[in-house]
């Protein structure tokens, strides 16, 4: 039996995952565009800091205004802020960023729910396929600021993590904020994850968990001065 449909008994049924929609060939050309925008867009930018955590927190929860303070003392110190441009975490960072006129950059995706864009970016991007979302941030960030969040926030988090941990990218700060939503993660890895040797110490020192925000901007600066000397040489 042959495993290859053809295009006219194929269902007309929508479906909400976009990565299955639509002709395989023209799909290529679809993805080729967003790299394509993503990097025309972006390519004069440098020294930003990728802010990720929930849509789901509110403009009074506690870690949304924390989010708006890391971005308004990293932008004050010259840096570049890219959110997910989307609601709650992402919103307070791209607001903490616009407001001190530095770049607020939101990397958009085409969601079901949950995703809309929020009014504090100066630069907009928009996205249908994931990955090449998760290559702008990578690509374009020297630091990652993890706030509490979800599966998406776990995902760039791991992500990261892997990279750097296989040398696919060059280290950068990876950093956990709020420790009370952490410390229950960093807890298991260091008790399983190095207990099964399936990580080693090493990796775990690629991350820090801090509830401060000033220690956040003291990473990335002592971070960007380190990469400023490697550009020199």
């Amino acid at each position: 039996m042959s495993c290859i449909r053809n295009r006219a008994s194929s269902s007309a049924s929508t479906s909400i995952i976009d990565d299955l929609k639509g002709d395989q060939s023209w799909r290529i050309f679809r993805i080729i565009s967003e790299f394509t925008e993503g990097f025309d867009e972006l390519s004069g930018l440098c020294d930003a800091i990728s802010i990720f955590g929930s849509a789901r927190l509110k403009p009074d929860h506690p870690y949304y205004v924390k989010t708006v303070e890391i971005a308004d003392l990293l932008s004050k110190q010259g840096f570049a802020i890219i959110s997910g441009g989307g609601p709650g975490v992402m919103e307070a960072a791209n607001k903490g960023a616009i407001a001190n006129d530095q770049p607020s950059i939101g990397l958009n995706i085409e969601l079901p729910m949950e995703q809309k864009p929020n009014p504090y970016q100066n630069i907009a991007l928009n996205f249908r396929y994931f990955f090449v979302r998760k290559v702008m941030f990578v690509r374009y960030s020297i630091g990652y600021v993890c706030m509490p969040g979800g599966f998406g926030t776990l995902d760039e988090f791991f992500e990261a993590l892997t990279l750097m941990q296989t040398h696919k990218v060059y280290p950068i700060p990876l950093v956990l904020f709020g420790s009370d939503f952490w410390n229950g993660l960093m807890d298991w890895m260091k008790a399983k994850m190095l207990e099964y040797g399936t990580i080693s110490e090493e990796d775990l020192a690629l991350i820090t968990v801090t509830d401060d925000p000033h220690e956040v901007v003291n990473i990335m600066v002592a971070h960007r001065e380190w990469k400023d000397r490697q550009r020199k040489n």
